[in-house]
């Protein structure tokens, strides 16, 4: 595992003053245009801007990327009901970064564990791809997000897309921070962790084993569980 020590230069930038989007944010059309078609179709979902979930003493951040068709946006909580939830939610329960029973609902009384899982872009995006445009629109909500949190120590970022918000969030340059599975970055004291996307695709390609996924926890559990650097 490397580790990146962030340079002198690095700055973080100013930040909005909402910590959620409305949900009838209007700040990415296309999103827009999507969200109404998927509101059209299916009048019970979600379908708005989904809200972080967890506390906000929180010393752990997940960051994904972007709420899933049939899972936070049908859901409207993060990861909940999707492929990607099933490995995140288990995983989070065995390392004590959460409890109770994860059940694919947002209404089965799951606790996180001084933790809190976000999205680098708040909205369904078609075919589940971000355009950088979105995903710089979004950033405000996520530097927000990650300011507003004051016990924060490390951020686990799930994919490229989630590390490049977060990079960009705290005013680094990408180049000083690649993205690589299991990685980490010393953001001077804030510690930024890589991981594949917990996504069906990569689950069932074998890009990211449950093994894997696991032993990224483990090594997070280490580092809460010392002293704050």
């Amino acid at each position: 595992m490397g580790w990146t020590t962030v340079p002198s230069h690095g700055q973080k930038s100013p930040v909005t003053n909402s910590l959620e989007p409305p949900s009838s944010c209007a700040l990415c059309p296309r999103l827009v245009d999507f969200r109404c078609q998927m509101q059209a179709a299916n009048p019970d979902w979600h379908n708005a801007p989904v809200p972080a979930f967890g506390g906000a003493d929180a010393q752990l951040l997940v960051v994904g990327l972007a709420p899933g068709m049939k899972g936070a946006n049908r859901t409207g909580r993060p990861f909940t009901g999707d492929v990607a939830g099933r490995l995140l939610f288990p995983t989070l329960i065995k390392f004590g970064f959460a409890k109770g029973a994860y059940k694919e609902d947002p209404h089965d009384g799951l606790e996180l564990i001084d933790t809190r899982i976000t999205n680098a872009v708040r909205c369904l995006p078609p075919e589940n791809k971000p355009t950088g445009s979105e995903a710089t629109t979004c950033r405000d909500f996520l530097m927000t997000e990650i300011s507003g949190l004051k016990r924060l120590r490390v951020i686990l970022a799930l994919g490229g897309i989630a590390h490049k918000a977060v990079v960009a969030a705290l005013g680094y340059r990408q180049a000083d921070f690649p993205f690589a599975h299991a990685a980490s970055h010393n953001l001077t004291g804030l510690f930024l962790t890589d991981s594949y996307h917990c996504s069906q695709y990569n689950v069932n390609t074998g890009r990211l084993t449950p093994d894997m996924f696991e032993a990224v926890f483990a090594s997070l559990r280490d580092r809460l569980s010392g002293p704050a650097s």
